[in-house]
C-alpha cells in the first residue's frame, strides 16, 4: 500500500524514483522553462519534446509498465512510476501526485498520453500551468479513442478532417479547455485506422513541440 509519508525529493515511499528533484537532468540546448510530463503509454509525443531538447525535468506515469518512463531514463530524466491504488481515491491520489510534481518546481506540466482525469486536487496546484495534447479538434471526440471515432464519423460522412489540438486544462473538463494551438488531418478516402493513427500521431509531435516553444516565449516575454 502507499503509505502516508514522503520518500526523498517528495516522491510518496509507495512509488518508484530513477532521481531525486535534485538531481535532474536538463538539456544544456533547452530553455530554463522546467517541463513534467505525464504519461500513461509509449511516450512518442515525450520523444518528441526530448527530442526538440526542452527541460523536461520529470516524468511520471500511472502506469509502471509504460515505455514513456524508458524514454525519461534513457535521456536522463527522472522517471517516476505513480500506480493507481484500487481503494485510494481519486482526490488523495491526486494530491499526492501534486506534491510529487510540485518537488520539481515545474512551469507547466504536459499530459502527453495521461489516461486519467485530473481533479481540483491536482489541478488547483498548478493553475494556468497544465496543458493537454488531444489528437482531435476542439469540440470534436473528448476523451479516448478520438482517431477511431473520427474515422468512423469520416466513414459515415459527418466530417471530411479531424486533427489535433493543445490546450490548457482549467478544470475537470474532458479535452475542453481554452485551445492553444490545432493543426488540422485531412482524411482520405483509403485511410484505414493505421495509416490515420500515423498522420494524426506525425501531427501530434509536431504540434507539441510548437507548442511547447510558444509556451517558452511567453514564459520569456513575461521575464
Amino acid at each position: 500500500m502507499l503509505d502516508s509519508g514522503r520518500a526523498r525529493g517528495g516522491i510518496p515511499a509507495g512509488w518508484k524514483s530513477g532521481a531525486r528533484a535534485d538531481e535532474t537532468v536538463v538539456s544544456e540546448a533547452g530553455s530554463g522553462v522546467r517541463l513534467v510530463v505525464l504519461a500513461s503509454g509509449n511516450g512518442s509525443n515525450l520523444q518528441a519534446v526530448l527530442d526538440a531538447s526542452a527541460s523536461v525535468v520529470a516524468v511520471f506515469s500511472d502506469n509502471g509498465e509504460a515505455f514513456a518512463l524508458d524514454r525519461a531514463r534513457r535521456s536522463g530524466v527522472p522517471a517516476i512510476a505513480a500506480p493507481f491504488e484500487k481503494g485510494r481515491s481519486r482526490s488523495a491520489y491526486d494530491a499526492a501526485l501534486a506534491d510529487a510534481v510540485a518537488a520539481y518546481e515545474p512551469d507547466y506540466v504536459l499530459l502527453l498520453g495521461w489516461m486519467r482525469i485530473l481533479s481540483a486536487a491536482f489541478l488547483s496546484r498548478f493553475p494556468g500551468m497544465v496543458v493537454n495534447l488531444h489528437p482531435a479538434l476542439p469540440g470534436m471526440f473528448p476523451g479516448t479513442r478520438a482517431i477511431g471515432r473520427s474515422l468512423d464519423a469520416y466513414r459515415a460522412g459527418r466530417i471530411e478532417k479531424t486533427g489535433v489540438m493543445t490546450h490548457f486544462v482549467p478544470d475537470e473538463g474532458v479535452d475542453s479547455g481554452p485551445v492553444i494551438a490545432v493543426s488540422d488531418v485531412m482524411i482520405l478516402p483509403e485511410d484505414d485506422l493505421a495509416s490515420l493513427e500515423a498522420r494524426v500521431h506525425e501531427t501530434e509531435h509536431r504540434l507539441i513541440v510548437e507548442t511547447v516553444m510558444s509556451l517558452v516565449r511567453e514564459y520569456e516575454r513575461r521575464g
